[in-house]
């Protein structure tokens, strides 16, 4: 592989040569017509050559480091047999120009064990520093609200973290909710049963489990009551103990429900409260969000937790993140 070379960042020139010793993952670590070493060319602003098992990159002295470190880190996901695409390779570098995470999330080996969440389906590791921070909150405190745009992984990395604290018997039930607000469009009458009408809201839900667990157990689990997934109203009334609970869109939630929800926490239980401030769907006329609220009254009380996304760390396809930037900036 040789190419014209991008033009390097200001500062001083390097140039290091890698080499890797598994040629039969190189394919992968490149990517389909080299698309991973492109990407990083252009993020990076560095020159990449491969030839065999070397490569060579060249640019700034810092953006080289920081190319270096990122091949590594793609190349060790590999060796763990994990899958990378694009998405992954802008997160690692957002990952690789985080100094904090040295030594807990890095390129090169470090006695420290890489924070990761583990279920039946796969093993899961954070991709942006914000997750990597959500992730550590997710084990050490009772009630979390995790806060910012769609795409960052707030409800996901509450899932898998519930699942697996749900296969190891941490918890006895994993009780998934959201308010049944329709996203700016009239859905008019739907037909059917009680589950039957609410299940349209809570599709992603069943999408995340079902990343996260085969779907015959998703079926079983929810069959035995293990597992429920049902919109916020159904809450009224419950102490919910030995359970992981996770409220999903809870910025259509409004103060009263949100908190009803909050005070249903119940002994040896974890709360993860998701949403996006910026993306409230209550129709008009309707008292404010109950996110907001909550957040307002809540921050800084001891044993409750904030974990803050911006577009940054939009994990979906890039534009995704670009998209949201956009309409956040000055004519949003």
């Amino acid at each position: 592989m040789s190419r014209k070379p991008v033009p390097a960042q200001s500062g001083e020139r390097s140039r290091v040569e890698l080499t890797f010793d598994k040629p039969q993952l190189l394919a992968q670590l490149f990517g389909q017509y080299d698309q991973n070493l492109v990407a990083l060319e252009h993020r990076l602003g560095i020159y990449i050559t491969a030839r065999g098992n070397r490569v060579g990159l060249e640019g700034s002295a810092e953006q080289v480091a920081m190319g270096r470190d990122v091949l590594y880190d793609l190349y060790k996901r590999l060796q763990r047999g994990e899958d990378i695409d694009t998405g992954l390779v802008d997160a690692s570098i957002a990952m690789a120009s985080e100094p904090v995470l040295d030594g807990i999330i890095s390129a090169e080996a470090s006695p420290a064990p890489p924070i990761m969440i583990r279920t039946r389906k796969k093993t899961i590791v954070p991709r942006t520093p914000a997750q990597a921070h959500y992730m550590r909150e997710l084990t050490n405190n009772d009630m979390i609200f995790a806060l910012g745009p769609a795409g960052t992984g707030k409800t996901y990395l509450a899932v898998a973290q519930a699942v697996s604290q749900l296969i190891t018997g941490s918890v006895q039930r994993l009780i998934l909710s959201r308010p049944a607000v329709e996203a700016g469009e009239k859905l008019g009458f739907l037909p059917g049963d009680m589950k039957e009408k609410v299940d349209p809201y809570l599709r992603p839900l069943y999408d995340a489990l079902n990343d996260c667990l085969p779907a015959e157990q998703v079926e079983r689990r929810i069959s035995s009551g293990e597992i429920e997934i049902a919109p916020i109203a159904f809450m009224r009334g419950r102490t919910l103990a030995d359970a992981f609970i996770i409220l999903d869109e809870a910025q259509n939630t409004t103060p009263a429900q949100m908190k009803m929800f909050l005070t249903r926490f119940g002994e040896r239980s974890r709360m993860v409260v998701c949403g996006d401030p910026n993306q409230v769907d209550l129709p008009g006329g309707v008292e404010a969000s109950g996110l907001r609220d909550a957040v307002t009254r809540l921050e800084g009380i001891e044993g409750i937790a904030m974990s803050r996304f911006t577009a940054a760390d939009v994990v979906r396809h890039p534009i995704v993140g670009r998209i949201v930037e956009a309409y956040e900036g000055p004519h949003g």
